[in-house]
C-alpha cells in the first residue's frame, strides 16, 4: 500500500506498491547473494558516500585558486567568479534530471555515467589552455556529480525494501555527515593543494577522486537488474526532454535573478514565470514527466520539506559566509583563525547528525533548527567587534546546532514522503532547493553588508537570520504531518 502522503515526481510509479517499478530503472543489487548478511556494509556505501561528496567538495575547494586562475589568464574577480555560479546553475537543472534519467536507465549504470563525466571534467581542467576551458570543465563537474546524490538514494531505498528494513536512518545519516564533512575539509584541502601544486590540482584531483569511485562502484554496487516491459517511446519523449529544458530554463532564470538582487535584472522574473507556466503545462500533458506537478501538488508535507530545506540553507550559508566574513574585515581576524573558530561547528554538526540519524527522530530535530536559528540570530544582535573569541565560538556552536539537526531530519521527512519509484527525482529537487538557498544567501550576504562587513551590517544580517528561524519554527510547528520518528 502506498503511504499517504507520497507523491509520483518522474511519471514512473506503477502499482503494486512502493518498491514496483517498470522500465530499465529497475532497483539494483536485490537479490540475496548480492544484498549479504549487511545490506549497508561499507563495501556497498564507500563509493555511494563517495560520489554523493564530489558534489560539496568541489564547491568549496575552488575558491582557493580563484586568485590564481585570473593572475594566469588575465580575469577580474567577476569573471572567475563564473566558475563557482556555473557549478551551481548545472548542479541545480540536472540533480532532479539525473534522478529522472535513473527511473529509465537504472541507478547504477547513471551513477557510473555521471562519475566518467566527472573523470573527464578533470583532464579537460587539469590541460585547460584558456579560461573557456575551465568554465566547460566546471559545468562538466556539476553534471557529472549531480548523478551521485539521486542515484544513492534510489539504491539505498531498493535495497532496504528489498529487505524489507523501513527507513534506514543510520544510512541517511551517514550521507548528511559526509556532506557536512565534504563541505568544511573542501576550502582547506583546496588551500593545500593549490599552495602545494597550483591552482590545476584543484581541476586534477577529480581524476583520481573519480577512478578510485568507479572502481569501487563496480565491485561493490551490483549491476541493475532486468525489469519489466514498457510501452515502447521515443528516447527524446521518455526522457521529457521538453521538461527537462522548460525545468533549466525555469530554474536558470530564478538563480540569475537571485545571485544579484543588489542590482536585480528584473526582466527574468516574467521570463521565469512564463517558463515556470509552460513547465506545469507541459508537464500535466507528458506521457513521461520529468516531474509529476498534478501529485506533487497534492503532496503539500513534501512541499514543505523543499520549502524547509530551502529557508534553512539560506540561513545556514549566509551566517556561515557572512559571519566569515565579518570576522575578517571587522573583527580583524586572520584566515586561519577564522577556520579555527569555525572547526568546532563542523564537529559538533557531525556529532548531533550521528545521534539524530541513530534514534531516528524528525520532528524534535526540526523544531530545534529553528529555535537555533532563532538562537544564532538573537546572539548575533549582541557580538561587535569587539567580542572575545571564545564569544564568537558560542555563536558557532549554535549554528553547528542547526546544521547538524536539519541535515538528517529533512532528509528522512522526504525518504517517507517519497515513493521508491520516486525518491530519485525527489532527491534531485531536493538539492535543488538547497543550491536555492545556497545562491539566494550570497546576493542576501552582499546586501546586508554592502561594500564592507561592518558591525551594523551584521546586526542586520542578525534580524534576517531570526526572521528565517521564525518561519521555519511556524513552518514546521504547522506542520502536522512531520514524522516524530522515521521509523514509526
Amino acid at each position: 500500500m502506498t503511504e499517504p502522503g507520497t507523491v509520483s515526481l518522474g511519471g514512473a510509479g506503477a502499482a503494486g506498491g512502493p518498491g514496483s517499478r517498470v522500465g530499465p530503472g529497475a532497483p539494483a543489487g536485490l537479490g540475496s547473494s548480492s544484498v549479504g548478511s549487511k545490506p549497508f556494509g561499507w563495501r556497498f556505501l564507500s563509493p555511494l558516500l563517495l560520489g554523493s561528496s564530489l558534489n560539496p567538495i568541489n564547491s568549496s575547494m575552488l575558491a582557493t585558486g580563484l586568485v590564481g586562475i585570473g593572475v594566469d589568464f588575465h580575469t577580474g574577480p567577476g569573471q572567475t567568479a563564473t566558475l563557482i555560479s556555473v557549478l551551481y546553475l548545472c548542479s541545480a537543472v540536472m540533480q532532479p534530471t539525473m534522478g529522472k534519467l535513473s527511473t529509465l536507465f537504472g541507478p547504477r549504470r547513471v551513477f557510473l555515467a555521471g562519475i566518467l563525466i566527472l573523470l573527464a571534467a578533470g583532464v579537460v581542467g587539469t590541460a585547460a589552455p584558456s579560461f573557456g576551458f575551465l568554465v566547460v570543465s566546471r559545468a562538466l563537474i556539476g553534471i557529472g556529480t549531480s548523478a551521485a546524490y539521486p542515484t544513492a538514494m534510489s539504491l539505498v531505498r531498493s535495497r532496504a525494501e528489498s529487505m524489507g528494513m523501513g527507513v534506514p536512518s543510520r544510512v541517511l545519516g551517514n550521507f548528511s555527515i559526509a556532506s557536512q564533512v565534504t563541505t568544511v575539509v573542501g576550502l582547506p584541502l583546496g588551500g593545500v593543494l593549490t599552495g602545494a601544486f597550483g591552482w590545476r590540482a584543484l581541476f586534477f584531483v577529480n581524476i583520481p577522486l573519480a577512478l578510485v569511485t568507479l572502481v569501487a562502484t563496480y565491485v561493490g554496487v551490483a549491476k541493475d537488474t532486468p525489469s519489466a516491459a514498457r510501452p515502447r517511446m521515443r528516447l527524446f519523449t521518455a526522457v521529457d526532454g521538453v521538461g527537462i529544458l522548460l525545468f533549466a530554463g525555469t530554474i536558470t532564470s530564478l538563480l540569475l535573478f537571485l545571485s544579484n538582487l543588489a542590482a536585480p535584472p528584473w526582466w527574468l522574473l516574467p521570463v521565469g514565470a512564463a517558463l515556470g507556466a509552460l513547465l506545469v503545462l507541459w508537464e500535466r500533458r507528458s506521457p513521461s514527466p520529468l516531474i509529476d506537478v498534478r501529485m506533487l501538488g497534492a503532496n503539500r508535507p513534501l512541499q514543505r520539506t523543499y520549502l524547509r530545506q530551502m529557508l534553512v540553507g539560506l540561513g545556514i550559508y549566509s551566517s556561515l559566509y557572512g559571519t566569515s566574513q565579518w570576522m575578517e574585515q571587522s573583527a580583524h581576524l586572520t584566515p586561519t583563525a577564522v577556520g579555527l573558530i569555525l572547526l568546532p561547528l563542523s564537529g559538533l554538526s557531525i556529532v548531533i547528525a550521528r545521534v539524530v540519524s541513530g534514534r531516528g527522530w524528525v520532528r524534535v530535530p526540526l523544531l530545534v533548527t529553528a529555535a537555533a536559528l532563532l538562537l544564532t540570530g538573537g546572539v548575533m544582535l549582541l557580538i561587535t567587534s569587539q567580542s572575545t573569541v571564545p564569544v564568537l565560538i558560542g555563536m558557532t556552536l549554535l549554528l553547528g546546532c542547526a546544521n547538524g539537526f536539519s541535515g538528517f531530519a529533512n532528509q528522512a521527512a522526504l525518504y517517507v514522503q517519497t515513493t521508491a519509484a520516486d525518491i530519485a527525482v525527489a532527491s534531485g529537487l531536493y538539492r535543488t532547493f538547497s543550491y536555492i538557498g545556497a545562491i539566494f544567501s550570497s546576493s542576501l550576504i552582499g546586501i546586508v553588508f554592502g561594500a564592507s562587513a561592518t558591525d551594523a551590517g551584521f546586526h542586520a544580517l542578525a534580524w534576517v537570520l531570526g526572521a528565517i528561524g521564525l518561519a521555519s519554527l511556524l513552518l514546521t510547528v504547522l506542520d502536522r504531518r512531520i514524522p516524530v520518528n522515521a521509523n514509526r
